[in-house]
């Protein structure tokens, strides 16, 4: 049985050697991955992002215990800061999600960001479609928590949790614009404490201004208040997530195929732009040249970004 097999049957060893693969940019990882796209299209791919602390992990810990009692197979891919030391994840999201180690029906994979910014890594798409093709039925994916620069998983995600907690100083600045589009569902975690009917109502009032200067047909987005600590809310989440899911995929609707060419866009022109930087780098390598010399030019002045960028377009592209 080849690679591509073992994964379509949901074999863990090797799902966690492409996953690895995938994270170390092997070269032998995009023949795997291009076997396995036509298994993949069929897992809902749920985003949560929010400031740290907000319990994004405690949240995705307790939507894959739901989802197990329900018989659905679950993949998480938690992206942790980059460690200075290693490079690596911190992997602080397996500690909290320890008691799924054992279950078969769960996979979790934690991933380093290592310099990328919007919250997520450069090989998260890659790493979903491959939980995808492995049958997953849902595949959560945990952002690192930088706030409102944390809109790419939009970009990645059927289903958007924006997650955050009462008394975190101005709440509206949370959920200020860029945040606010991303959301298809708003939780206020930690509800027990002080300030969270507060937190709601502002969250209400933002929403109902959306609402008004969108088209009247469009999804509304639900505030779901939670203690997922105490599993408080877990159920109403679940639901509402599949509420999301069954709106997107409306009989005779046009908006699954639009969030669907929108991931897809969005995966093409990521791996064309690293493909084609891999290839411009190569060239430059070939004619002798290195990055490091460019660099000091500029540094030095004798040359500017810019300049040598045209000279790079010129010399490598045309």
């Amino acid at each position: 049985m080849d690679i591509v097999q073992r994964i379509v049957s949901g074999d863990v060893r090797t799902i966690a050697r492409l996953l690895r693969d995938i994270d170390d940019e092997l070269p032998s990882a995009r023949s795997v991955l291009q076997g396995l796209y036509p298994h993949t299209g069929k897992a809902h791919i749920v985003g949560f992002t929010g400031s740290p602390g907000v319990g994004k992990s405690s949240l995705v810990d307790q939507i894959a215990t739901f989802y197990r009692k329900e018989s659905k197979t679950v993949g998480i891919l938690a992206v942790d800061p980059t460690s200075p030391f290693t490079g690596g994840a911190i992997l602080g999201d397996r500690i909290r999600m320890q008691r799924h180690f054992l279950d078969p029906g769960v996979f979790i994979r934690s991933l380093a960001t290592r310099g990328q910014f919007g919250g997520l890594s450069k090989s998260t798409n890659d790493m979903v479609n491959v939980l995808d093709a492995a049958g997953k039925d849902l595949v959560l994916v945990e952002t690192v928590g930088v706030g409102q620069d944390e809109v790419e998983i939009a970009n990645s995600a059927h289903t958007t949790v924006l997650v955050m907690i009462p008394g975190m100083g101005d709440d509206i600045q949370a959920i200020k614009a860029g945040v606010m589009e991303i959301g298809n569902i708003f939780v206020v975690n930690k509800a027990d404490r002080e300030g969270s009917r507060k937190t709601v109502r502002e969250l209400m009032n933002l929403v109902e201004l959306g609402v008004r200067r969108r088209n009247g047909d469009d999804w509304e987005p639900q505030i779901i208040e939670t203690e997922a600590v105490k599993g408080r809310g877990i159920d109403k989440l679940c639901q509402t997530i599949e509420d999301h899911k069954a709106y997107l995929k409306a009989t005779g609707s046009q908006r699954w195929r639009e969030t669907v060419e929108k991931r897809t866009r969005i995966q093409l022109m990521g791996a064309l732009r690293d493909r084609v930087l891999k290839a411009v780098l190569e060239k430059i390598e070939q004619r002798g040249d290195s990055i490091d010399n460019m660099v000091a030019k500029i540094v030095d002045r004798q040359s500017d970004p810019y300049t040598v960028v045209q000279q790079i377009v010129e010399s490598v592209l045309t």
